[in-house]
């Protein structure tokens, strides 16, 4: 590992000497720059810290590390992320990155971001500044636009049938390929209003092409999917045609005084499939967030919509990433997820775009941790979690949770009736005041228990790559 870190700090060394050398560019500079940072932090490795800092999160290059997801291992490979400001009204950025795992799952992709900055607008805090020297226009104050094309191949993902009665012996696995090109956009609701208004609400659109391939998964403890399943109990199996998908909905994130934080998003989707296919169906969302921060440096934990997932930077004009805390920090949350299908008559979901619950689902998010990842699956979803989080010292910090949810297979057995449940204790690192790593023990399921080691896809507080389903 250490050879090869000291190659990839060569190789930078060789890149920045190279742009000095010719007419220098503004990339070529931010090259020279960052080889001059790694020259003074890692050239005789006496710094561990601040020589991390540099390698993981320094631009434009640097090392991209993340669980790419539940059971296909921990990816590594490099991220390149370049800024650029065309003129007053425009700040433009750039994210590439690759990663690979041990067992040959990987992830490549490109995001574009063109934030607005044209109209002055005045900071918006929720009660008093946590961070006075980190205060900026929060993200719905600017209209940002997303560009990205995506790629990601998974060996081993789980499949225990579909509905709220499948049971562990049923479990299978399988591969999957899925390519998405796309955009999004999140444009702040400007209103005189005082009471819309202090709701902070933002429009959000997104459109995209989806193009998957399920293949199968042999030599692991459980069979193949194709041995086990077939169209009519995992439809969408045998064929999988491209998808158009839209989507449209509507942000609002209120906050009263210091210590409560919310975040309520709502959002409808279409899923089109070509031709014949009767894969075409629509699924509404309502993901409803709640933060009570405990002290008033307790800083938010919601990601940077002006962030590529690669970019750690403060702020649209300062590219620094935010520092570790030593700050004392502590949240309690509370969170409500409900998502709903509607399929018409003749067409049905695809199992490969079904929401999860169990473990984590294919982006990574927990839920139901006692279970096994991606243990109960279905067109429709009820999730209630509550969470504690705080402070140990640094970095490191404690947590514990409380899950409850179903799925279900028609919308209306969406309740509150017969919810599994799931407690969870554990450890988790920050870094920016951003969950990065989380090492968790959770029980309670009736199923056993289960061992959570996750590390965040997106770095310090970057945004969310695009959804897989």
């Amino acid at each position: 590992m250490r050879l090869r870190i000291s190659l990839f700090i060569l190789l930078l060394f060789t890149i920045a000497g190279t742009a000095r050398a010719q007419n220098e560019s503004r990339v070529g500079a931010d090259f020279r720059k960052e080889g001059e940072s790694l020259k003074g932090s890692c050239s005789s490795f006496k710094s561990i810290l601040s020589c991390a800092e540099v390698l993981f999160t320094d631009q434009p290059v640097h090392i991209a590390v993340g669980s790419i997801a539940p059971q296909d291992g921990f990816g590594a490979g490099l991220a390149f992320v370049e800024h650029y400001t065309p003129n007053d009204s425009w700040r433009l950025s750039w994210d590439t990155d690759a990663v690979a795992s041990m067992n040959g799952s990987w992830r490549a992709g490109v995001y574009m971001k063109a934030i607005f900055t044209g109209s002055k607008k005045e900071t918006t805090t929720t009660g008093r500044p946590t961070h006075p020297q980190e205060s900026t226009p929060t993200e719905f104050e600017r209209p940002v636009f997303n560009l990205y094309a995506q790629a990601i191949s998974l060996n081993k993902l789980g499949f225990f049938g579909l509905g709220p009665s499948t049971s562990v012996s049923g479990r299978s696995f399988f591969g999957m390929r899925e390519i998405i090109v796309g955009s999004e956009v999140k444009w702040p609701i400007e209103t005189s209003w005082p009471v819309f208004r202090q709701l902070h609400p933002s429009l959000y659109g997104e459109a995209n092409g989806r193009f998957v391939a399920i293949r199968a998964s042999d030599g692991q403890a459980s069979p193949s999917i194709e041995q086990v399943y077939n169209e009519a109990s995992a439809p969408g199996l045998t064929s999988q045609p491209g998808f158009v998908q839209f989507g449209e909905g509507i942000r609002l994130q209120p906050g009263y005084g210091d210590h409560v934080k919310l975040n309520y998003f709502v959002l409808f989707q279409q899923f089109v499939a070509p031709g014949d296919s009767a894969f075409s169906f629509r699924r509404f969302t309502a993901d409803l967030s709640h933060e009570f921060p405990i002290y008033r440096k307790t800083r938010t934990i919601q990601p940077k919509s002006y962030n590529g997932p690669d970019d750690c930077s403060k702020d649209v004009d300062n590219h620094a990433c935010p520092g570790i805390s030593l700050d004392r920090e502590g949240t309690i949350a509370v969170r409500l997820l409900i998502s709903e299908s509607i399929a018409p008559a003749g067409h049905v979901v695809p199992f490969y775009f079904q929401p999860t619950l169990g473990g984590s689902d294919i982006m990574g998010n927990p839920s139901l941790s006692s279970y096994q990842d991606y243990r109960f699956r279905a067109p429709n979803v009820f999730l209630l979690q509550a969470s504690f989080e705080h402070s140990i010292y640094g970095p490191m910090g404690f947590t514990c949770s409380l899950d409850e949810g179903k799925v279900a297979l028609e919308r209306g057995d969406i309740n509150f009736a017969h919810l599994a449940h799931s407690y969870s204790a554990g450890l988790t690192l920050r870094a920016g005041g951003f969950p990065q790593v989380y090492l968790l023990f959770s029980w309670g399921g009736h199923e056993g228990d289960h061992t959570v080691a996750q590390m965040n896809t997106s770095l310090l507080g970057g945004a969310a790559r695009p959804s897989l389903f």
